[in-house]
């Protein structure tokens, strides 16, 4: 599974800050190249995050740009 360079920074930020599993994301990472969803999402959708994570998740993609 190929990861972009602009997410690298976003999933070290889900382990270090959230601490999902690696496996956590590849679920989500898989589900995103079918459904083409938002990867915030998607974690949020298959019960990987809760809405508070989803906010920060959210403040922290803010912040990027």
């Amino acid at each position: 599974m190929m990861v972009a360079r602009s997410d690298t920074k976003f999933i070290n930020f889900l382990h270090q800050e959230l601490s999902l599993t690696t496996a956590d994301i590849a679920v989500a990472l898989r589900h995103r190249e079918l459904d083409r969803g938002p990867l915030p999402m998607l974690l949020w959708q298959y019960g990987l995050v809760d809405l508070e994570q989803l906010e920060r998740i959210f403040d922290w993609l803010e912040n990027q740009i």
